[in-house]
């Protein structure tokens, strides 16, 4: 009598489960929604769906925030942002200030970035407090029952939708490939770095990469960055490409093309690497880098599913691992949904947040139609200078419109802040223009405070605002941000 009346209980606050669902969840713990990630994503999604009456947990096995907060975005930002002031210290002289035998200390900057970090970690931690959202410390692994379920630390959990947002993490070349390349870091070590290294060696080109040298070499490390092709960056627009590469260089970063690491070994004075070199059209040179006390892979991120026994549930997959899903964040079993870099796509924590906040929309509150729409998603890579970009890049338009559908307007000019510096850096600006009425579909720029002034007219580009809508706008003068609505 009492498992019929638990079965018909769990019919009534959950009509759509089948019979057979509600028997089989019988000894786990039954909720609305199961998180599999306590990072941005999985988090937001959380927090929406409490707030929309939905009784949430989420699942963690590290700590809360994901990359982003712990690895990523967070601590990184505060890494570039020590990089500008050793930049500004160049130029204070410039400026009329004379100060002597100015010394950074890695470890005062490391362990207050730390203890920032750990502030934000208890901020999430009450947050989810707040919500009354249950906390499940432990590692996820999907079991074999009829109906998706997890078991956590012996403990069953199971729910009528069930998010995976467990993240990314970075890869480095097996052993087998590249003989000692464990002896290597990731971007994940570099934040575990006790004092600034004195010989560095960056591997890879995209904005990683590129990021972390420039904060190395801005520190004082000496800096060489090993790319395969001949610019950083080239999923970028090829304006932005070129002058970044050129912006690393000028900035000391000694910048090697066409070049790929074959082996690693320990030496008295560090790591020694041997390089092989080969430009199209000419014999390949091999060469050795001596003395390298950071070697940090930034080659890319794989899905973050080992340990989750995916397998169990019958998920596609595509061929590195990452779970396919549809418009609506829907993998191939009804119920379950991924958001965030796990899938794959627009691998950035506003995409994981706002994909999942919609989701939670669409689950919970009814509207059917919630998704995120993921064209035109801005984005800043943190180099020397910033870049800003949203939209198509003029290669994409033209691949997409035709060449003679597509017109560009360019700048290059050198910021007033330069004017009174030896030091100086480019500011470079494209508009993607498309059709007879000129709609901006695409805006590229790097140069000082592009990181910060792009967000505004990414509302613009979203818009779908024209080249006569950027005209018609008064310009702000003296700014770098005007030449945008000034362009001819």
């Amino acid at each position: 009598m009492l498992a019929l009346a638990l079965l018909r209980f769990l019919r009534r606050i959950h009509p759509s489960r089948r019979l057979s669902r509600a028997y089989s969840s019988m000894s786990a713990h039954v909720l609305d929604y199961l998180v599999v990630g306590g990072g941005s994503g999985g988090l937001a999604s959380a927090r929406r769906a409490a707030e929309l009456g939905a009784r949430a947990a989420v699942v963690e096995s590290g700590r809360l925030g994901g990359t982003c907060v712990n690895v990523g975005c967070v601590p990184k930002k505060v890494m570039w942002n020590t990089a500008v002031h050793a930049e500004y210290l160049h130029d204070i002289a410039d400026y009329g200030f004379h100060i002597s035998n100015v010394k950074f200390h890695w470890k005062t900057i490391k362990e207050k970035r730390d203890a920032y970090v750990s502030r934000l970690n208890d901020i999430y931690q009450s947050n989810l407090d707040k919500a009354h959202i249950e906390l499940i410390h432990g590692q996820a692994v999907f079991t074999s029952d009829p109906e998706p379920t997890l078991e956590v630390n012996g403990q069953k959990y199971t729910a009528q939708h069930i998010l995976i947002a467990t993240g990314g993490r970075p890869c480095i070349p097996a052993d087998s490939t590249v003989p000692g390349a464990s002896l290597g870091i990731t971007s994940d070590g570099f934040f575990e770095l006790e004092e600034l290294p004195k010989r560095s060696v960056i591997i890879g080109a995209g904005y990683i990469a590129v990021e972390i040298a420039g904060i190395l070499s801005a520190l004082g490390s000496k800096t060489s960055l090993l790319i395969r092709k001949d610019k950083v960056l080239r999923t970028f627009d090829s304006m932005i490409s070129t002058n970044c590469t050129q912006e690393l260089m000028n900035c000391g970063v000694d910048v090697w093309t066409y070049s790929q690491v074959k082996s690693v070994t320990k030496s008295a004075g560090g790591l020694e690497l041997s390089v092989i070199c080969s430009p199209p059209g000419r014999k390949p040179t091999f060469s050795t880098i001596q003395d390298v006390d950071c070697l940090l892979w930034a080659i890319g991120r794989d899905p973050n599913t080992d340990g989750l026994h995916l397998d169990r549930l019958g998920l596609q997959l595509d061929a590195r691992g990452h779970i396919v899903v549809d418009e609506f964040q829907n993998t191939s079993q009804k119920g379950i949904y991924a958001v965030g870099d796990v899938c794959g796509k627009a691998l950035l924590t506003p995409v994981a947040i706002a994909a999942g906040r919609r989701l939670a929309h669409r689950l919970f509150e009814g509207k059917a139609d919630s998704k995120l729409d993921y064209s035109n998603i801005p984005t800043v890579v943190f180099s020397h200078p910033p870049i800003g970009t949203v939209g198509l890049t003029e290669e994409e338009a033209v691949l997409q419109l035709g060449k003679k559908n597509v017109k560009t307007y360019t700048t290059s000019f050198t910021p007033m802040y330069h004017a009174m510096t030896e030091r100086k850096s480019k500011c470079i600006m494209k508009l993607v223009c498309a059709g007879k009425e000129e709609k901006v579909v695409g805006l590229h720029m790097q140069g000082l405070g592009c990181d910060e002034m792009l967000q505004g007219f990414a509302v613009a580009v979203k818009m779908g605002a024209t080249k006569s809508d950027f005209d018609n706008t008064v310009a702000i003068h003296p700014t770098s941000a005007e030449e945008l609505v000034t362009l001819r």
